[in-house]
């Protein structure tokens, strides 16, 4: 089987390998710390109360056992495809094309999550100026910036990433000297239990959080992806599963715990991101626009690796006969551009929605970019057990290895299965499976019609020239 894996590999070569193991740790930090945390962790609030906490912990275990699962099946096989390359692979081709298109489609959508939100932060400070211009102006900018070769991206990504990660540091710094050296009565762990205790939504309100914490952890999957144009992967993806884990439970909850601590829930709901809230009940001067600052470059940032972690599920999907042979190629540079101008196409569905539901626009892109997420970390985990499955069997010897197998893969499968489930009870995300569902029969749909044009495992696409002229 390994040839068939190689020949996937071959199929999507012309990518460049210029990423630095440092750029791709920072690639997976810039995609899973955005909207999440700086704005979607308000609505985990209005869920669960300072219980939250409890409910980002739950999915951050679920993102430590995908982690693991993608860290061994991308040592043993870095590329582009990734986990839809492993779910061709080990599973089926009908697997990997499902995995795939769910990917992308639920990628695609969280970027309008991103734009919309960065036109609801302009708001702070430029409240006349209609939120549409900032999404149709910054949405361009990104754009532009992905067109360029990969190490455009990568550095630029990592000081998007790295001034959140400062900002953050800051935050917790100076919170931390708040709530636990501070002489305000105001702030302290007395918080927890204003406006109807810990557990103000009780273990329902917990559960219902975990899906907003999935939303919010979701991206950190893209270093397996960016793992394609490593310079050295295997290298590379060992030390951004390390350092990145390490760094999400860190700032997500020790950063929500900090927050809770300072200002109560009902202060909370009633502000917009709950960094810049924050700011405001401490009342440092010009902090709450600095925060406001660093939630833009956020959202940016996420926006950025996913519109680069979308344009290259759908160049694997091309390779492989399974999308229009134009969104295949790449120019000169290296840069799939046909792919990108593709998968932008979030941004405009966000607009749409944005323009005619304002109050709700970023709830709903939530809603709709979900049902993708939460299939595909399952259909990984699923993978992950074919995959070491295979290895037992063939008596092949795995260069990375995690315990838990397999334990952990069918824990994350169920955990993620039920999720799936209680979005159904959820009226916030009533759309999910709503869209989610029709959305999946199409895709098996378009599989079954698709099929006879498809090039199989242990082949080569023939009918298409690999590199564009920049022209």
């Amino acid at each position: 089987m390994s040839s068939s894996l190689d020949s996937i590999k071959k199929r999507e070569a012309g990518l460049s390998r210029q990423l630095t193991s440092r750029q791709l740790g920072m690639i997976a930090l810039g995609g899973a710390i955005g909207t999440g945390l700086f704005l979607g962790s308000k609505f985990a609030i209005s869920f669960a109360g300072p219980s939250v906490i409890i409910s980002y912990v739950i999915g951050g275990l679920i993102a430590l056992l995908l982690m693991g699962a993608l860290s061994e099946m991308t040592v043993a096989h870095a590329t582009t495809g990734s986990f839809g390359a492993f779910a061709e692979h080990y599973i089926s081709p009908l697997a990997g094309f499902m995995i795939k298109y769910l990917y992308w489609s639920c990628i695609v959508l969280a970027v309008g999550t991103e734009v919309t939100a960065v036109g609801d932060y302009m708001q702070m400070w430029f409240p006349a100026v209609p939120p549409i211009v900032w999404v149709l102006g910054f949405s361009t900018l990104l754009i532009a910036v992905n067109m360029f070769n990969v190490k455009a991206f990568g550095t630029l990504e990592y000081w998007f990433s790295a001034t959140k990660v400062f900002a953050i540091v800051g935050f917790i710094v100076v919170a931390a000297a708040l709530v636990f050296g501070g002489s305000n009565p105001d702030f302290g762990m007395q918080n927890y239990h204003a406006d109807g205790g810990f557990f103000l939504g009780g273990f329902k309100g917990v559960w219902f959080a975990v899906i907003v914490a999935i939303f919010s952890y979701l991206s950190i999957e893209m270093i397996a992806i960016a793992a394609g144009e490593a310079k050295e992967p295997e290298t590379a993806v060992k030390k951004a599963f390390k350092v990145t884990l390490l760094r999400l439970f860190l700032f997500y909850i020790l950063t929500l715990s900090l927050i809770l601590a300072i200002a109560p829930v009902s202060k909370i709901l009633e502000g917009g991101s709950p960094f810049v809230t924050v700011m405001q009940v401490i009342g440092i001067p010009y902090a709450d626009s600095i925060l406001n600052f660093v939630v833009i470059v956020a959202a940016l940032s996420a926006m950025n690796s996913q519109l680069y972690i979308s344009t290259r599920m759908m160049f694997s999907l091309s390779r492989g006969g399974q999308a229009p042979r134009v969104f295949g190629k790449v120019r000169k540079n290296g840069a799939p551009v046909n792919a990108l101008l593709l998968s932008a196409g979030g941004i405009a569905v966000a607009t749409l929605i944005y323009a005619t539901n304002p109050e709700t626009g970023f709830t709903v892109m939530m809603a709709l970019s979900m049902f993708g997420a939460m299939a595909t970390w399952m259909l990984i985990f699923v993978t992950h057990l074919y995959f070491r499955r295979h290895h037992k069997r063939s008596g092949e010897k795995l260069a990375y290895r995690l315990p838990f197998y397999p334990l952990g893969s069918l824990l994350g499968a169920l955990l993620m299965a039920a999720l799936l489930v209680t979005t159904l009870f959820t009226v916030e995300f009533t759309m999910t499976l709503v869209f989610g569902v029709p959305f999946a029969l199409v895709v098996g749909a378009l599989y079954f019609l698709l099929r006879k044009r498809m090039v199989p495992v242990g082949e080569e696409r023939q009918d298409m020239a690999l590199v564009e002229d920049l022209a």
